[in-house]
């Protein structure tokens, strides 16, 4: 059964669609991630979900709810983990917490062992006295998502919960995350950090220019491309000659260049190769680097949008 469904969402800023006609529905429990890049449409989803946004048009419904008439009562069950830190910098880590928790309705002792399970769910338990001016990015972080699930949410909202922040602190994030599902909550994490994706997600949904262009299991989409290894390669420039001679090569299924990265699909991955480095030789094209690559969501996306996520 569906926690969250989602049905022809559309926002516009003026002549631009933010989000075109979205249609998805989220099972209770389920991790569920939006991967998209940067403008692609994913906050904006997010900002509806949590009723910062009115859509154009399109209807949200929540726990059974819409959130066009019970947004009050939706937003006592999620929790949203912003992008943007929202969080104040001249006030204790705990006091940070315990401000969040008084505005879902917590008091009294139930809000002093809420925010203590909070603090230590992060790790944040030993800096609760300092102040976040104080912290390291990813300590923010930490205190951004103790600031959200504070309250015990059914759902929680994650919007790229690790841009900016050391590996040590993202890969803290990311145990959390885990637990989060493992404690049986729902989850939307957006990013354009593919390998979160892959590690974390049951389902993924890939958003480009606002429209839901692919969604399922990562082995449903891994089967959405006909090629199961890439070969890729990282070029300093490349004349479009060249591509054309490798496209009619046979065993070649498909060929994108973006970015210096020429990304090759084929059937024929040893033969072909060699022939390519050939033409690439030939044609005095500079290699810097040479990869092979199994199907991952990383080449789904490129193959759906012709694009790589580069971050």
């Amino acid at each position: 059964m569906s926690i969250i469904s989602i049905s022809g969402l559309v926002k516009r800023f003026g002549n631009v669609i933010a989000v075109d006609n979205l249609n998805l529905n989220i099972a209770k429990n389920e991790l569920f991630g939006l991967l998209g890049a940067n403008g692609a449409g994913k906050s904006t989803t997010i900002k509806i979900l949590s009723g910062l946004l009115k859509p154009n048009s399109g209807s949200v419904h929540i726990a059974g709810m819409n959130i066009s008439t019970n947004a009050f009562d939706i937003k006592k069950i999620i929790g949203v983990i912003p992008q943007d830190l929202a969080i104040y910098e001249n006030i204790s880590a705990r006091e940070n917490i315990e401000f969040f928790a008084r505005l879902y309705g917590v008091r009294g002792k139930t809000l002093n062992t809420m925010v203590n399970n909070a603090l230590e769910f992060v790790g944040l338990f030993d800096n609760q006295n300092e102040k976040p001016k104080s912290f390291s990015g990813g300590m923010k972080r930490k205190l951004n998502m103790a600031c959200s699930i504070v309250h015990n949410p059914e759902i929680i909202i994650m919007d790229e919960p690790t841009v900016g922040i050391d590996t040590h602190s993202r890969n803290q994030i990311l145990e959390s995350v885990k637990k989060l599902k493992n404690q049986g909550t729902t989850i939307i994490y957006t990013t354009h950090y593919i390998d979160e994706a892959e590690d974390l997600c049951d389902r993924v949904g890939i958003i480009d220019k606002g429209k839901l262009i692919a969604c399922g299991s990562k082995e449903e989409l891994k089967n959405l491309i006909k090629s199961k290894e890439s070969i890729i390669i990282d070029t300093l420039h490349i004349e479009q000659q060249s591509i054309e001679e490798i496209k009619k090569l046979q065993g070649v299924l498909s060929i994108i260049y973006d970015n210096n990265y020429l990304n090759i699909d084929s059937d024929n991955l040893q033969s072909n190769l060699q022939d390519i480095l050939f033409i690439l030789f030939k044609n005095n094209v500079d290699i810097k680097n040479i990869s092979i690559k199994k199907a991952s969501l990383e080449s789904v996306y490129l193959k759906l949008t012709g694009k790589n996520m580069r971050y």
